[in-house]
């Protein structure tokens, strides 16, 4: 297992689209997706993509599950998204909060999509297809983002700032370290 290395938000390569996945049988592939799973665990993450650590590929993966960082969390296996499509996005939004391990200490209120239906390939290369809602949907998007190197600040209204995780508790009672 590889200790994979966090990028933050000043690295260029956070703001550059990523490349398809192409080769499902790499041994490296399949080895990078349980690092990946790992690195987002180790750092009470919910979902971690392949460029925030360095690797430019079409892959994150979605890991919910209540932890200090995310308390209200839904629980879910560490799945991976690999080569994702959003087919449909509804037209009603809905800002919330988030956070993001490539820009560590703050948070922001972010509008996003409350329901989409996408499409992705799983860690064997088979086809899902998935309609997802409230903070399923959410974490989905931002993560989405991070393969087409936008990051969620870019994402806010502009009257709204970044917070800092004590203005956070400050302002939603929560808890965040």
């Amino acid at each position: 297992m590889k200790n994979l290395l966090l990028l933050d938000r000043n690295n260029i390569q956070l703001t550059q689209k990523a490349a398809p996945v192409l080769d499902f049988k790499n041994p490296e592939l399949q080895a990078f997706i349980d690092d990946l799973i790992q690195c987002g665990d180790d750092n009470d993450g919910v979902g971690i993509a392949a460029p925030q650590v360095g690797n430019s590929w079409r892959l994150f993966i979605m890991a919910p599950r209540p932890n200090p960082r995310y308390p209200d969390a839904p629980l879910m296996e560490a799945t991976a998204i690999i080569n994702p499509e959003i087919l449909s996005a509804s037209s009603e939004t809905e800002k919330g909060w988030e956070g993001c391990l490539s820009v560590p200490g703050f948070r922001g209120l972010v509008p996003r999509s409350i329901a989409i239906e996408v499409t992705f390939l799983d860690r064997t290369g088979l086809r899902q297809n998935r309609k997802l809602t409230g903070f399923l949907a959410r974490l989905f998007q931002h993560e989405f983002d991070h393969l087409e190197g936008i990051l969620y600040p870019d994402r806010m209204d502009k009257k709204d700032a970044l917070v800092s995780l004590e203005e956070y508790t400050a302002i939603t009672g929560i808890v965040v370290k």
